[in-house]
């Protein structure tokens, strides 16, 4: 088949960059002809609240991406649409994420379309977000009557998908893991790296900072006077996406200064295994979610992970086997971490992990991208 993804790609950063990049590989894997389109302007400048929207990663081998897409200049919508209507591709697969992308996305998708032969599947990471705006649901339905079909990743966006579009089929595949990062780092190498004191055990908060991702109930939690008899630190690794004094000053309020290593800039890629190849333990505090990236990585990595029971979190990670899964709440939070180190539990969840991370392949959705058209 002829297939072109529509989303971000390199030289933009982040995870769905780094999905539709693998996705790509995977489909060219299996004998397709594949092509990512990604942005000329992603987000305007005001409306982006990190350093910068691109990597200083080298580029991915093998993948061949053009730049054609402008988020906000309906001109480049139609002629952009034109051009895929004319190239005629067998398959566009749409990485939709945020309904602020739905008129660029849903307006290409509707003109490529009209040539009576392409399909268009809907590769959905998330179908509301989770900070509201207005005109979410307006434009997630603007974008939900664009596709023939969708894929979601988790139960959670699967109803979500729902509420704009019971007819299209729904093809359910999990997300993938994300071998992206090469091969696992040991702990000293990691620590070495990183420049941190082997006398301690850590736990990893990793990826970019939102208030939906709880950082501040992992911080209450690790006020707990129980850990500091563990000898556990905090790595904070990623970059600030909403206000950042707010954490800085619960630190202090809660007796923890010098007890969080902060490493408050965008991971790059080469670097990721050394935060995971620290870690004993991955920290998911979220207070929404659909599924996850971070997730996906700690099973590359084979790293046991705490997570909340939000959004499709608890399916990824079977509490008892992979790690812990708890309530929002701080409290519960602490009592499975110490509980983790206490218990000398990383040899147990390890063996978990191991067999859990089997049921992620790029493969299963590579298949599904096509199915979801095809149905």
């Amino acid at each position: 088949m002829k297939i072109v993804i529509l989303g971000p790609a390199y030289p933009y950063r982040g995870g769905i960059a780094l999905f539709d990049d693998r996705l790509t590989s995977e489909l060219a894997s299996m004998g397709h002809e594949v092509e990512e389109w990604t942005f000329t302007l992603q987000y305007p400048g005001f409306l982006f609240p990190g350093k910068t929207q691109f990597s200083d990663d080298p580029a991915p081998e093998g993948i061949n991406t053009v730049r054609k897409m402008n988020s906000i200049n309906p001109f480049n919508w139609v002629k952009v649409g034109r051009e895929l209507k004319k190239k005629k591709p067998d398959l566009i697969v749409v990485a939709f994420w945020l309904p602020f992308m739905a008129p660029c996305q849903g307006t290409i998708a509707r003109i490529a379309r009209h040539n009576s032969h392409t399909r268009i599947t809907g590769l959905i990471h998330n179908m509301i977000p989770h900070e509201h705006r207005p005109g979410d649901r307006l434009f997630a339905r603007y974008f939900a009557k664009s596709v023939d079909g969708y894929v979601a990743m988790s139960d959670a966006v699967l109803s979500d998908i729902g509420q704009f579009d019971r007819n299209r089929p729904r093809v359910f595949c999990r997300h993938p893991l994300y071998d992206n990062f090469g091969k696992a780092a040991t702990r000293e190498e990691s620590l070495q790296f990183l420049g941190l004191d082997p006398q301690y055990r850590y736990m990893l908060f990793f990826g970019l900072i939102r208030d939906y991702k709880g950082l501040d109930l992992l911080l209450k939690a690790y006020a707990d006077k129980r850990l500091r008899q563990e000898n556990v630190r905090l790595i904070v690794a990623g970059e600030f996406y909403s206000g950042s004094d707010k954490y800085f000053e619960m630190e202090k309020e809660l007796g923890l200064e010098g007890l969080i290593i902060w490493k408050s800039d965008f991971v790059p890629n080469s670097e990721v295994r050394y935060c995971f190849g620290a870690a004993d333990l991955i920290v998911q505090p979220y207070k929404s979610a659909t599924q996850s990236g971070v997730a996906q990585i700690a099973y590359h990595f084979e790293k046991p992970m705490l997570v909340t029971g939000v959004g499709g979190l608890a399916e990824i990670v079977p509490d008892g086997v992979a790690g812990y899964v708890v309530k929002p709440d701080a409290t519960q939070i602490a009592d499975r971490l110490v509980d983790f180190f206490k218990g000398d539990k990383k040899n147990q969840f390890t063996e978990g992990l191991r067999q859990e991370k089997k049921k992620y392949s790029w493969t299963n959705m590579a298949r599904s991208v096509i199915k979801a058209s095809e149905q």
